[in-house]
């Protein structure tokens, strides 16, 4: 039986990795051996900056909710607290939008929750 030699395998698991580290500088983008270690960091980063998001936009609708409620005479941890006794069953992505674009409705909330806290 013939033997068959791998160089087109290696050739094509070289190039995709050199296609992932298209646009980096010098030889990470050039060279195969350096252009590996810089995908598989950017890969581990990429999983982990994909985690991070979630907590950075959870930590501004926080921030934001949290600067309304100030504004209509409560604390952050009193308003969410009112609203939990009121059963208002809202996520903080959705105060947040209101509390920038409804301020109207979100001193409504407020009021309901100070309600519930007397």
């Amino acid at each position: 039986m013939a033997r068959i030699k791998g160089g087109l395998n290696a050739k094509k698991k070289h190039n995709r990795t050199l296609k992932l580290a298209k646009g980096y500088r010098g030889a990470r983008s050039k060279q195969y051996r350096v252009a590996k270690q810089s995908v598989m960091r950017a890969l581990t980063s990429s999983y982990a900056g994909r985690k991070e998001r979630k907590r950075q936009f959870r930590q501004l609708w926080i921030a934001r909710i949290n600067a309304a409620a100030r504004m209509n005479g409560l604390s952050y941890s009193r308003f969410m607290y009112g609203l939990k006794l009121a059963e208002v069953n809202m996520n903080r992505k959705m105060l947040a939008e209101m509390a920038v674009n409804d301020p109207e409705g979100f001193k409504t909330l407020a009021e309901v929750a100070k309600g519930k806290l007397a």
